[in-house]
């Protein structure tokens, strides 16, 4: 399993409303993990200034984590692999 960082714009989201995504792709990674597709949430760091969002799933693919944040209804910018690197 691979790090993918899922980079997105949402200038002018409020907060309720970036706690309501969050929640989304939280349920939507449980709903796939129960249906068999190897993938967790693991954070999301948000630049309210800006309005950047960058959040981090574990999976197998970059398809995987595509398809929960498209089955999400989750704008994205773009799908990278990146590396975790918390102490």
């Amino acid at each position: 399993m691979g790090i993918y960082m899922v980079e997105r714009s949402l200038k002018g989201i409020s907060m309720d409303d970036l706690g309501r995504a969050q929640q989304a792709a939280i349920g939507k990674a449980a709903e796939m993990k129960t249906a068999g597709t190897d993938i967790r949430y693991i954070r999301s760091t948000f630049a309210p200034e800006d309005g950047r969002c960058m959040c981090l799933f574990e999976a197998d693919s970059e398809a995987d984590v595509k398809r929960l944040n498209d089955e999400a209804g989750l704008p994205y910018d773009r799908v990278v692999e990146a590396l975790d690197l918390t102490p």
